[in-house]
């Protein structure tokens, strides 16, 4: 009855050919011819219900069915399919590459495998696909919304813009406080006002003392001399606070300070890790550029935008063109596997890592997840993901992705030093040329005196006359000696621009499995509904940078200063300070932290005011002693009724007992590497030559992934693969024992004792209050002293009678006693702790 149906002229050509299958495609009966390799497909409208479900039911719905969906993911329906489990879509019709169920039964993943037992055959595959291809028809998709469009607007913008974080600042109103001389700033009121409404006082302010440790350490990572304590207790001027805090933020060191907490959060490390821990040879120049762009109070808007679009700014000067150029290591500092065989992976893997920091550390958002699937708690999409992956892989990060890869690094050499570079090449090239000068006329006469018609012969300067073959070797000679005297030309780890391009979804994360191509942009979430329109020529990288910092972004500058103010009291006013998303805390003053981002902008984004605001607030000059009631009602402090006590981080440990001791070495800059850019750091014994005897700032001090400093991972050091704005501060037993045991205390306690022993003017009870004012940053109570010397009689006495009095000098004896008795004040807490 069908082949009636048919035209006359298609049987007839049908039966000449004998392709009746021609004629049934013209029906849509069936999907076309089959390659030999597959089995002959029945029509499409009953390809599902004989071929597709009953290998659904076979080898499928056991886990993904109606009873159990493992993953979230149930195949025998088509809005299972349509929507997908944790990973996507199932199904994409007509889109077999972008079908995760595709993926999954062509074991293209080796952690995405289905069914787990055996792999289907290829008859069986060949079904699938053409089933895909032709559509996925499915008796329930009719009228049914398509994968893609099911799954791509899931998230309510409007919403998720009603939560506080995403909701731009806006400057509150200061609150009523019914104590009104208590608020030295604007600040305090937020403080006084939260403090009075749970019925609580502030605890009484600090000592002169113990506050000029207190912010002398802050803004420097250093105590504060004796004479600068001494200076600052007699001053008795109106502005005397101020007076010290502008000393402290002109320092150098407050560079060094505040510069390695932002090294924390750029993950900054002087050597790859993971599989080839090679040198970051040139890293160092970044370091040095974070830690002068804060001694300079480079507004943080710049520093941003320079450190993820340098190149693309424009540059007043040589000086500051070089600068821009290293500031664009941020975003090649991150850990990449550099023997990844397979290329496009590492790609991938490399411009995850780029959108992961950049989410954690400026908008303090977690991006990592959405490249797999949609965020799971906040308002990030894979098109987010995608869109900003498109702007990173327009970016040359990597000079080549051959194993061993090499990342790109940036020529940072001054106008004079490409001139000789330049010139230098130009001798080179003028040698090159008068030795194949001096060749091609030897040469030619050579073939002067052969056969006509004859050639060059191969050994034809065997056959030069003398004196031209001296000429030669003496022109070769000088060649290999101006070659060997080319310039070195600096370089930094750094990016640039390459070949634009946006990037498609990757399914379930994988390369191998594409979707749709996804404009370059930012998160819809945070930016206007307007469709972000990218010039064509460049990355978006500069375009990235100023959505950033435009004041009416929600984030990056709430993030800074929250940041600074955790770095300042050990907490921050949102106490997930890597994490203003949904899974973070609230803000504990969300009124304080708002007035704070706008009087940041409003300040020219100048951190060093940010500063100013907070050390010379009523708050941070409270006592660390806490009222009986504040302890009952406000056990952790949340309400900063008192400054909370904390312990110093690594390097300031390290630098105090440097210090202190007067051994501290204060040059800054330069590298400390013992290995060459982009060499490894263990040879064949896996034995890590890295010394750490300098006396420098510990900010100097090689930073090697997975391998790092002892000192730095007792003492809690952040982990340097990841971008980190609030180091954990635990307290374990080794730490004791280092006080008590390691050489750099004992060397700092022997050195300190000198020190003390030199002033031959000064009594004993003297040298005991240099000493605590020297550590604790106070003077030695009369119990102390009368401690001190009792235990230093008995120490001197000991150590003679170990000795043997004729053999021990009392005047050794008495330096090791002094030095027993310095790394007792310095094993105390009360060195490492601030109060």
């Amino acid at each position: 009855m069908i082949w009636n149906l048919i035209p006359a002229n298609v049987r007839r050509v049908s039966r000449v050919a004998g392709l009746w299958l021609v004629a049934a495609s013209w029906l849509g009966l069936v999907a076309g011819p089959a390659a030999s390799a597959e089995p002959e497909a029945p029509p499409n409208a009953a390809l599902f219900e004989q071929k597709i479900r009953p290998l659904l039911a076979r080898h499928c719905l056991k886990c993904h069915g109606e009873e159990k969906q493992e993953s979230d993911l149930r195949l025998d329906t088509w809005e299972g399919m349509a929507s997908g489990g944790v990973s996507g879509p199932a199904v994409v019709p007509g889109e077999p590459g972008q079908s995760l169920l595709m993926t999954a039964i062509s074991y293209q993943e080796d952690d995405l495998q289905m069914p787990p037992d055996r792999k289907l055959s290829d008859e069986e595959l060949a079904l699938f696909r053409r089933w895909i291809e032709a559509g996925a028809p499915h008796p329930d998709a009719r009228g049914a919304a398509s994968p893609a469009a099911s799954s791509r607007y899931r998230i309510d913008l409007e919403q998720a813009r009603r939560f506080w974080s995403f909701v731009p600042p806006r400057m509150p109103d200061l609150p009523a406080v019914t104590d009104t001389t208590w608020p030295a700033n604007e600040l305090d009121h937020f403080i006084l006002a939260e403090l009075e409404r749970a019925g609580l006082r502030p605890s009484p302010a600090a000592t002169r003392g113990t506050w000029l440790r207190r912010v002398t350490f802050d803004l420097t990572g250093l105590p504060p001399t004796p004479e600068e304590l001494a200076a600052f207790e007699d001053d008795q001027r109106a502005d005397a606070y101020e007076r010290a805090v502008d000393r402290l933020l002109a320092s150098p060191h407050y560079g060094v300070r505040w510069g390695r907490h932002w090294l924390d959060v750029a993950r900054y490390s002087d050597s790859n890790g993971l599989d080839e821990n090679i040198a970051h040879g040139n890293a160092w120049r970044y370091r040095d550029y974070v830690i002068a762009a804060w001694n300079q109070d480079k507004p943080y808007d710049r520093f941003l935008a320079e450190q993820l679009a340098g190149d693309q700014l424009p540059a007043a000067s040589d000086a500051e063109r070089r600068d821009q150029a290293t500031a664009t290591g941020f975003l090649s500092l991150g850990p990449k596997v550099l023997a990844e065989v397979d290329e496009t992976k590492m790609e991938m893997d490399i411009i995850d890592e780029q959108i992961s920091t950049l989410g954690t550390a400026v908008l303090g958002l977690t991006f990592g997840c959405a490249r797999c699937h949609d965020h799971k708690f906040d308002p990030i999409t894979m098109r987010d993901y995608y869109a900003l992956a498109g702007i990173f892989k327009s970016t040359r990060t990597m000079e080549h992705f051959r194993k061993i890869a090499r990342w790109n690094e940036v020529s940072i050499a001054s106008s004079d030093q490409q001139q000789q570079a330049d010139e230098h090449q130009r001798r080179v090239a003028a040698q090159e040329q008068a030795i194949q000068q001096l060749v091609a006329d030897a040469n030619q006469q050579l073939l002067k005196s052969a056969e006509p018609g004859a050639t060059v012969p191969k050994d034809a300067e065997a056959k030069y006359p003398e004196e031209t073959r001296s000429q030669l070797k003496a022109l070769r000679d000088e060649l290999k000696l101006l070659q060997s005297q080319a310039p070195q030309l600096p370089t930094a780890m750094g990016v640039c621009d390459r070949e634009i391009s946006n990037v498609p979804i990757h399914v379930r994360g994988s390369h191998l499995t594409l979707g749709e191509v996804i404009p370059r942009g930012f998160p819809q979430v945070l930016a206007d509904d307007e469709p972000v329109e990218l010039a064509e020529q460049t990355s978006g990288r500069r375009e990235l940078a100023e959505w950033l910092t435009d004041p009416g972004h929600p984030l990056t500058s709430r993030v800074i200063v929250n940041r600074v103010w955790r770095w300042h009291f050990g907490q921050g006013i949102c106490r997930s300070t890597d994490n203003l998303g949904q899974l973070g805390t609230r803000p504990t003053h969300p009124e304080l932290l708002d007035w704070l981002a706008v009087r940041f902008q409003r300040d020219g984004w100048s951190l060093k005011q940010l500063h100013r605001l907070i050390v010379l607030s009523s708050t941070y000059r409270t006592s660390s002693l806490a009222e009986p009631l504040a302890r009952q009602k406000d056990p952790d402090n949340r309400l900063l009724a008192r400054f909370p006590l904390r312990r110093l981080e690594a390097e300031a440990i390290r630098d105090a007992l440097l210090f202190v001791s007067g051994k501290l070495d204060q040059r800054l800059g330069g590298s400390l590497l013992h290995v060459g850019n982009r060499e490894f750091f263990f040879d064949h014994t896996s034995k890590d030559g890295t010394k750490y005897d300098s006396r420098q700032r510990s900010v100097y001090l090689p930073v090697v992934r997975n391998n790092l400093y002892d000192v730095f991972q007792l003492f809690d050091f952040a982990d340097a693969s990841v971008s980190n704005g609030d180091r954990s501060s635990t307290t374990i037993a080794p730490q004791a024992l280092f006080m008590m045991n390691s050489p750099l205390v004992i060397e700092a306690s022997a050195a300190l004792a000198d020190r003390l022993l030199s002033g031959e003017e000064l009594s004993d009870d003297q040298r005991v209050e240099q000493l605590y004012r020297l550590a604790y940053g106070r003077g030695a109570t009369a119990e102390e002293r009368e401690q001190f010397a009792a235990e230093l009689t008995q120490l001197i006495d000991l150590v003679r009678e170990e000795a043997g009095e004729d053999k021990m000098p009392e005047a050794a004896a008495r330096r090791q006693a002094w030095q027993v008795m310095c790394q007792a004040v310095l094993a105390a807490n009360e060195f490492i702790y601030l109060r």
